[in-house]
């Protein structure tokens, strides 16, 4: 009998705001992940990850290999990973300095970051069309806030 009571207490917890929030920021996340995903690959024969850094590199040409892994909150072995891919596919250059390397996108990768950009770009805000500019930059101030509060504290997943 004791089981029966806990399910619905379970239930409620979907009540909450914060949790309901959650749910649907995720799932609309997931829905527009999914879909840039599609693009990515029909068009660019790219995956999310690599859009990440091909992206993250042409913004801030010079990049260093940690800095990188740690905008994309990966460890710097699945950047190394990543990175090798797209310079044996031409798109991304490692340059030697002292004891890490600085990264540049190639002629190939700069062709390819000044297509993809834009659509990419194109593409999310069709998604959120839907939003008002005002509910847009509210969200995003909002999001910001809430980015912006993990600042500087530990992972809540250790062992």
């Amino acid at each position: 009998m004791s089981e029966r009571f806990e399910i619905p207490e379970r239930g409620r917890s979907l009540r909450r705001p914060s949790v309901t929030a959650w749910v649907r920021l995720l799932r609309v996340a997931q829905r527009v992940e999914r879909d840039l995903g599609v693009q990515l690959r029909e068009r660019w024969e790219l995956n999310n990850a690599q859009f990440d850094v091909l992206a993250h590199v042409g913004v801030e040409e010079g990049i260093v290999q940690q800095r990188l892994a740690d905008s994309l909150l990966v460890t710097k072995g699945n950047v190394a990973q990543l990175l090798d891919r797209m310079e044996k596919r031409g798109l991304i250059e490692r340059r030697p300095e002292g004891r890490t390397n600085r990264l540049y996108l190639t002629q190939e990768g700069r062709r390819l970051f000044d297509e993809v950009v834009p659509a990419h770009e194109a593409l999310i805000a069709e998604r959120l069309s839907v939003l008002s500019k005002e509910e847009q930059r509210l969200l995003s101030e909002t999001l910001r806030k809430l980015d912006h509060s993990f600042d500087g504290e530990p992972s809540a997943v250790s062992g």
